[in-house]
């Protein structure tokens, strides 16, 4: 069967207020993972491997911080004179105020670039979101919206009910149609929740979300078409309509949107890989500069962590993630943390349950976070935005939030 025109649109959201400090100065999907990944680059290998070379990047918040990465989608060989990847940014002009700026939700996002996703014409359109980590063959997805003749398909993964609460839970028929879908329920009764991946007939959608704004412009503030995200109004009319259908993701999905959920990412790959990596023939692609090889020096101790090209390593690294050319001097502790590139930790220091945003300088003696510590507790995770400089023998307590550039 002959390929259908693919369009994927990877939404890279908007401020990522969850996230606190270290989504001030960056956009969400710009975050590292894993110390030599960003969280954009599995959504862009994930559609690369299965073959969708016409990619749009939209980006809301801070698009400076991911063009970088990005470029120009070389690394996921999207770099085509026709289609390849295309980064999309709010502009303001002459249009109207529903049509241009920045998106009230990923919906309303949708509205706004109707005329670009009419233009281009595709016969599929997958729509995704950046800022969480899965490996998945996109051509399972379409099989299954072809073969029900879907006008949406919501790609779908299991997790506990106390999570599914943050996300839409969706019910299904014995044929897999979608009978139900409660977005970010009180209580969720399913553990089945979308994945924010999407399939959609180009046409049906344009026409639901154009309906959609008529509907509810009057009552919305001026400049915002009233979708919001996909799960309050669009997903629900769809699934009126009766044609959605799911299609489960086998392995591992987990979406990083809070410090806890990113902490607890980078704990799930520490000693297992989770599925993520280990497939030689569909790897994680990435944009990073060359670095020099990582030095363990005698004296240090390294468990169950991971440690980036450029680092240097002299004192104790425990259950942590070590970002590029991260520094650990003599007599310092890491333990049950993220620190990301180019963060030096000084002789004698100890940093515990904590994510330490790049070019950070920890120094001599200093101590962040709470030792006592035992699980990934949102309340007292420390947060230490990018550029911050921690001076000798300070103390930085359990559940602090620095500023990126703060002086303690």
């Amino acid at each position: 069967m002959a390929r259908a025109k693919i369009l994927a649109i990877i939404q890279a959201g908007g401020a990522g207020s969850r996230l606190d400090v270290l989504t001030r100065e960056r956009a969400k999907p710009a975050l590292p993972f894993a110390g030599v990944y960003q969280l954009v680059d599995f959504p862009l290998s994930n559609l690369s491997h299965s073959g969708i070379d016409d990619v749009w990047l939209s980006v809301q918040f801070q698009a400076g911080s991911l063009t970088e990465q990005v470029g120009n989608g070389r690394p996921w060989n999207l770099d085509r004179n026709v289609g390849g990847f295309r980064l999309l940014m709010a502009e303001e002009g002459t249009g109207s105020a529903e049509e241009e700026g920045f998106a009230e939700g990923n919906a309303d996002e949708l509205f706004r670039i109707r005329d670009q996703i009419r233009a281009h014409g595709p016969e599929l359109l997958i729509v995704c979101s950046a800022d969480h980590v899965y490996r998945f063959d996109f051509d399972d997805a379409i099989a299954t919206h072809r073969s029900k003749d879907a006008e949406c398909t919501v790609v779908t993964t299991e997790v506990s009910r106390a999570e599914a609460a943050e996300h839409a839970t969706v019910e299904t028929n014995r044929l897999g149609r979608v009978t139900d879908l409660k977005y970010k329920p009180s209580r969720a009764k399913t553990g089945t929740i979308a994945t924010e991946i999407f399939l959609y007939d180009p046409k049906i959608l344009l026409e639901v979300v154009e309906e959609l704004q008529h509907e509810r412009s009057s009552e919305a503030e001026s400049g915002d078409t009233g979708l919001g995200d996909f799960g309050e109004h669009l997903l629900p009319r769809l699934v009126e309509r009766g044609k959605v259908y799911a299609h489960a993701m086998p392995g591992y999905w987990r979406d990083l949107g809070t410090p806890e959920s990113y902490m607890q990412g980078h704990f799930d790959v520490l000693c297992n890989d989770v599925g993520l990596f280990d497939d030689h023939a569909w790897p994680i692609l990435s944009r990073q500069p060359q670095r020099a090889p990582a030095r363990i020096l005698a004296g240090s101790t390294i468990e169950d962590s991971l440690i980036s090209p450029g680092c240097i390593v002299s004192g104790l690294v425990h259950r942590s993630v070590l970002g590029p050319g991260v520094i650990v001097e003599e007599g310092a502790l890491v333990s049950d943390s993220v620190v990301a590139a180019d963060v030096v930790i000084g002789a004698g220091a100890t940093v515990v349950w904590s994510i330490v945003d790049s070019d950070c300088r920890i120094e001599k003696g200093a101590t962040v976070g709470d030792a006592t510590l035992q699980n990934p507790d949102p309340d007292r995770i420390v947060l230490v935005g990018r550029d911050t400089v921690i001076g000798a023998r300070q103390s930085v307590g359990a559940g602090a939030r620095l500023e990126p550039g703060t002086t303690a």
